[in-house]
């Protein structure tokens, strides 16, 4: 856990602007509190602001007055939101009257809050669902140069110390895209990199994984991991990565030199990359369950700005370190 440990000091020390818009979930409240009154990051909460200091007044939350809150019903900056939706929007056909009801829903106007400069990231997902996050940063924030492809990736905190880095590893893409091409393969093993490299502070090893390893089976299945592991070599050239590889040959020394000898990441890997969504999401909620590993995520990769989900189960603790997360990548 020590990884977190350094992820809240780097929050703490940067004081990112995250904006929570479901402002008035009892959770988000809840956490928000924590967050604040521990000054990890600086708070925007979207919202009814009367329902919100009631709910912090009935609770105790005696530092959400360090919050600031954003009523859409009645702030008058939303004029400008509106309008900067239109601009955005308007060559896909949206009007004007479109735009200023759009911009009044919560996850549409965290979005643009950070598109206009006033917010560094943005939380949500306790009450909806993944797609209804993710679609208004796909409309208004978009992906980064060079990405196409958004994807969700996993910390896995794991009692197997001999694995990973001393246990830890990253996960994708567990939450997104349910078949990926090969180039979107590509794609997110390089995303996933990145978040290795500035979330977690790790130099990232990153295994393609498949149900072959360097040609021990023939199958369709496998030459798109395959094709997907040369193309993220030319997109990344100094990324260490290999594949195809099995999960055994990933992350087991003996077996990774029997199997992939002379592989820089065969046996120590510290990424894992699954070849689609079924293998990626069965596969963290195994490791989770079976070896009571820590699973935090899923973090949103590839948005030009950072854009975290929640599960609508989540606990407090959950957005507690999501924010946590979400600041670190705004950094």
């Amino acid at each position: 856990m020590d990884i977190l440990k350094q992820m809240l000091e780097r929050a703490k020390q940067n004081q990112k602007r995250i904006v929570l818009p479901e402002g008035d979930e009892p959770r988000t409240l809840e956490a928000a509190n924590i967050l604040l009154r521990d000054k990890v990051a600086k708070l925007i909460l979207i919202g009814p602001k009367a329902g919100i200091e009631k709910m912090a007044i009935d609770n105790g939350y005696e530092y959400i007055k360090d919050a600031t809150i954003f009523d859409p019903a009645t702030d008058p900056k939303m004029p400008v939101y509106a309008n900067l939706l239109y601009e955005l929007r308007k060559a896909k056909g949206m009007t004007e009257e479109e735009a200023r009801r759009k911009a009044m829903d919560p996850l549409y106007l965290g979005c643009l809050m950070i598109k206009n400069g006033d917010a560094d990231g943005e939380l949500a997902g306790a009450r909806g669902t993944t797609a209804d996050t993710i679609r208004p940063a796909f409309q208004i924030l978009k992906t980064k140069p060079g990405v196409k492809i958004v994807s969700g990736a996993f910390l896995m905190f794991t009692p197997a110390k001999q694995l990973g880095e001393d246990g830890f590893l990253i996960f994708a893409d567990c939450a997104v895209n349910p078949c990926p091409t090969a180039d979107e393969l590509a794609q997110i093993a390089v995303s996933t990199a990145e978040t290795a490299r500035t979330i977690a502070g790790i130099e990232p090893r990153v295994a393609m994984l498949s149900f072959s390893t360097k040609g021990s089976a023939k199958h369709e299945l496998i030459d798109k991991v395959t094709e997907a592991t040369r193309l993220a070599k030319e997109l990344a050239p100094d990324l260490m990565i290999d594949g195809e590889l099995q999960a055994d040959a990933a992350l087991i020394e003996k077996v990774g030199a029997s199997k992939a000898p002379g592989s820089p990441v065969a046996g120590k890997a510290n990424v894992l990359v699954f070849p689609d969504l079924q293998a990626g999401n069965i596969g963290y909620k195994l490791v989770e369950r079976f070896s009571g590993a820590d699973a935090v995520g899923p973090i949103l990769q590839g948005i030009a700005a950072p854009v975290n989900d929640l599960s609508r189960g989540c606990k407090v603790q959950d957005i507690v370190q999501m924010v946590i997360i979400t600041a670190n990548q705004a950094m």
